[in-house]
């Protein structure tokens, strides 16, 4: 999907959403320009599939594309520049074009896509701050009877869009749950009591899967294992150096077996007591780390 945006800032766009995108003075175009040389309502950029036909409206020569004067109507395609009185806009593919925003403050652009049969596919951008309301001070304005005066507030947080329903009357409803404030995404249907909108906005990548580094375990640890099963050694190689010859008597080989006997089975008291050390000191590292001890 392409945008319309300001090349020196990007946060002033708007996307080229069916069936038209409206330029102009005032305050209810869909891309509103603070310029009095331009008229209030401009042009309109007609949108059909992958078609653009940019229409002058006014008429009054402030309007051209790529340098060329519009007196009444042209196509416009990606990468087209179009100037409309002190403005230049461009025509932008954001998967592949980065512009940089006039400021760090900046927010990802954002927009509302009229779902509202009176007014369907009208879309109406969304800045940092948006109130969308009745009253004529509002930034988005309605003359519906069912809205409040000031009935929700739209903000752009770190690229992130929020609505906050400002006590009204007859609610702010995201994907048909009633909010008070609540994180929007693109493709939400968001809803002003009857009045509904798509969320149309950049992609939403942050539901991704963090990978936990792995839990490395000490050196120490490692070392005290490793001087248990040394001791296990060495006592099974003194055993082995303790077993009978062969000119042995019959009684001192049935001593020196015994012995033998006697040495194995401490072998196996001390293996176990080894597995079982490696074990307690294993698992009190972790839990001194579970309890964030370590």
């Amino acid at each position: 999907m392409l945008k319309l945006c300001d090349l020196k800032d990007v946060s002033q766009s708007v996307w080229l959403v069916a069936p038209r995108v409206t330029i102009g003075r005032a305050s209810n175009c869909d891309f509103t320009i603070a310029d009095e040389s331009v008229a209030k309502l401009q042009a309109e950029i007609l949108v059909e599939g992958d078609a653009l036909i940019l229409k002058n409206l006014a008429g009054n020569g402030v309007l051209a594309v790529n340098g060329q004067p519009v007196d009444r109507s042209c196509p416009v395609k990606l990468d087209d520049k179009l100037t409309v009185g002190s403005r230049t806009l461009g025509v932008v593919d954001p998967k592949v074009t980065r512009l940089k925003a006039a400021s760090s403050a900046a927010s990802v652009a954002w927009a509302l896509r009229a779902n509202h049969p009176a007014i369907a596919g009208r879309v109406f951008p969304v800045r940092e701050t948006t109130v969308v309301g009745r009253s004529d001070e509002c930034d988005i304005t309605f003359s519906l009877s069912h809205l409040s005066r000031r009935h929700a507030r739209l903000e752009v947080r770190d690229g992130l869009l929020f609505v906050t329903d400002l006590g009204s009357a007859n609610g702010t409803y995201l994907n048909n749950k009633r909010v008070v404030e609540t994180r929007v995404r693109r493709g939400d249907e968001l809803r002003f009591d009857t009045l509904s909108f798509s969320v149309v906005g950049p992609a939403d990548d942050l539901d991704k899967t963090t990978v936990r580094p792995a839990v490395s375990i000490p050196q120490d640890v490692v070392r005290s294992g490793a001087q248990v099963e040394a001791k296990v050694s060495d006592r099974s190689a003194a055993a082995a150096a303790r077993a009978p010859a062969a000119g042995d008597t019959t009684r001192e080989r049935q001593r020196m077996i015994s012995d033998a006997e006697a040495v194995d089975g401490g072998q196996g008291v001390w293996l176990w007591v080894g597995i079982l050390a490696v074990a307690a000191v294993v698992t009190g590292y972790f839990w001194a780390r579970w309890q964030g001890i370590l």
